[in-house]
């Protein structure tokens, strides 16, 4: 189970781990984000620090209805305490976590302030 806790801005968050191509490791605290669709966002400067390679350019339809082009990574994120390779999108935001990590895992979260956040896999019978 993976466990956080909910900020002052209401926001849920967890830590994760991140490995570079080099192994080097970096904890950074993430916001869930229910309406983002990818993996995981992280701003420029980590993606340079963990060296992360190129994948491909991409755009996304923002909430404002924008269109925003970015560039994807490939990047290593500890995961119920295994490696899990996934698709970094650079944004200039706080690291965001979206469904595409989220799939097939319970999202349960108490909405209040330091309220608890957890995240656990599903098992399907």
């Amino acid at each position: 189970m993976i466990e956080g806790t909910v900020n002052e801005n209401y926001e849920a968050t967890i830590h994760l781990t991140l490995r570079g191509t080099t192994g080097e490791e970096h904890d950074i605290e993430a916001i869930i984000d229910t309406g983002f669709t990818g993996h995981l966002t992280l701003p420029m400067t980590l993606i340079d620090r963990l060296a992360l390679p190129w994948q491909s350019r991409g755009q996304a339809l923002l909430a404002d209805g924008s269109l925003h082009v970015f560039d994807a990574y490939i990047g290593i994120v500890l995961w119920n305490g295994q490696d899990r390779t996934v698709e970094v999108d650079a944004a200039d935001t706080d690291p965001l976590v979206g469904m595409g990590l989220l799939r097939g895992h319970s999202l349960r979260v108490d909405v209040v302030e330091n309220g608890a956040v957890q995240i656990e896999e599903l098992i399907y019978r």
